[in-house]
């Protein structure tokens, strides 16, 4: 049937339909926004999903995708959306992001940054513990909770923070409802370095879940800063000098032996941000979809991310963008090619931003002093497809390393996947419209972006987050918020 008539025929179904009216909370008595039943229904959409691009129209219903097929117009919907010429992928599912809230808020928030990603395909974040207070207490990573369920228009989690003296406070997390243990094995913003032989043992060897690491050798970059200010006292410095400090060897040998601690005690170790070729020679080329397998022996215990800013930006680009692009770990020289292709060949499992706002003053002062982060959630997806664009990747392998990989390395129910019973987590893509990053629509709470000025041949029209339509054409729906991710595990 002429894809125009089945349209129209849907949308008159719509008209004559009921419209089911607002669920009543149980417990309070009043209506709850959060359970409020709706129904969306897109058609002719080439879906993106699980290896394969198929045209097909996607039928949801209470926030979860109720049908995949072709020939949904008999479907009562409140919304239809017409997708066609479009691309429907999973929502971006991104698991690095640092969103400033509580303690930062000068630099972002997490209804800023929510905001940002959803206008970038991003439904779902997990994000970083180094706040003001650090999360390291239970009650301090629920109050970050609390807050993203009245503010966050995206799916959330939050990482346990760690330090040298509270092994007994994350030994009581869940981990059916918080995403994992994060450990600073070089130091970075927020100063939650753990350098203890003996926590980082005893932690490895008897955390029950996921272990994700910053990994960076603090003695070679404390020495190598220390050297090179000296060096470099009276000006002149390199404009590649944070290269120099946080080389090759720094992350190195703190990613080999974080790799060693998780052989030693089969521990289910992330390692975040991968930087170097040198790095790569610690993975094994598996897809991670194994890691769901009920036979333990063929699972991939030590997996791995690259960011996009590793993929994007290269060392000579300080020459131009100057401490605007430093961040932890360093982009260095020469690099992102093999990490592209460890990406394709499944040595790197998962892609994501470490999206880390400063305002402009703080990263305006000299390399000494500049603050190392920069923003990126917003245009993280337009990244991978304008590497599309270029032949570098495919679609399928986008949505399998943003979406698919990322909900099998965590081990997040029910979404991921474009699949029947499954969220609705999904974001629609226009590759033959543009986006030009520029201050206008930047959303960002600091209001810049290095990538200022660059011009994607690609377009986010929709964003939908648990079957909420939240981001449409450059307009938002903020009446439903996101919600609070859970975990498979036992």
């Amino acid at each position: 049937m002429n894809r125009h008539i089945r349209l129209s025929m849907a949308i008159f179904g719509l008209i004559l339909g009921h419209k089911t009216p607002d669920r009543v909370n149980p417990v309070r008595g009043k209506r709850n926004n959060s359970l409020k039943m709706s129904s969306i229904l897109i058609l002719n959409a080439l879906v993106v999903n699980e290896g394969k691009i198929e045209a097909k129209d996607v039928f949801i219903k209470d926030g979860i995708i109720e049908q995949i097929g072709n020939d949904l117009m008999h479907q009562k919907a409140r919304r239809v959306i017409d997708a066609t010429g479009k691309y429907l992928m999973p929502g971006v599912i991104d698991d690095q992001v640092h969103f400033r809230e509580p303690g930062l808020t000068h630099k972002a928030n997490i209804y800023t940054e929510s905001k940002a990603a959803v206008a970038g395909g991003v439904t779902t974040f997990m994000e970083m513990p180094n706040t003001v207070p650090n999360a390291l207490t239970q009650e301090l990573l629920q109050d970050k909770y609390n807050i993203a369920e009245n503010t966050s228009l995206a799916n959330y989690s939050f990482y346990m923070g760690t330090s040298n003296e509270n092994y007994d406070e994350l030994m009581k997390t869940d981990i059916r409802n918080v995403c994992g243990l994060k450990i600073f094995m070089g130091s970075s913003t927020g100063n939650m370095l753990v350098d203890s032989p003996n926590t980082l043992e005893k932690i490895f060897a008897t955390f029950p879940t996921l272990i994700a690491t910053h990994c960076e050798d603090e003695a070679t970059v404390k020495a190598r800063l220390a050297h090179y200010k000296e060096e470099y006292k009276e000006g002149n410095i390199p404009y590649d000098i944070h290269a120099i400090i946080r080389n090759e060897e720094a992350c190195y040998k703190s990613s080999s032996f974080a790799a060693q601690l998780a052989k030693k005690h089969k521990t289910r170790l992330h390692i975040l941000h991968i930087s170097t070729s040198e790095e790569l020679a610690l993975f094994e080329p598996q897809a991670i979809a194994q890691f769901r397998s009920n036979n333990s022996t063929h699972r991939k215990h030590i997996t791995s991310e690259a960011c996009v800013h590793h993929l994007w930006f290269d060392a000579e680009d300080y020459k131009r963008l100057g401490t605007q692009i430093k961040c932890n770990p360093a982009i260095k020289h020469n690099h992102r090619e093999n990490i592209l292709q460890a990406i394709l060949d499944d040595r790197i499992d998962v892609i994501a931003t470490d999206h880390a706002p400063h305002t402009w003053d703080e990263k305006s002062h000299g390399y000494w002093d500049s603050h190392a982060g920069l923003p990126l959630v917003q245009h993280t997806l337009n990244i991978m497809l304008e590497f599309y664009k270029q032949g570098k990747i495919s679609l399928e392998k986008i949505a399998e390393k943003m979406s698919h990989a990322v909900a099998d390395c965590f081990e997040i129910e029910r979404r991921g996947y474009i699949r029947e019973g499954y969220w609705a987590d999904l974001v629609l893509v226009d590759l033959n419209k543009e986006t030009t990053v520029n201050k206008e629509n930047i959303l960002y709470k600091c209001g810049w972006s290095p990538l200022e000025g660059t011009t994607f041949q690609s377009a986010i029209t929709h964003t939908i987050v648990s079957g909420h339509v939240v981001y449409s054409d450059g307009k938002f729906d903020e009446n439903t918020k996101g919600k609070r991710l859970t975990f498979d595990r036992q």
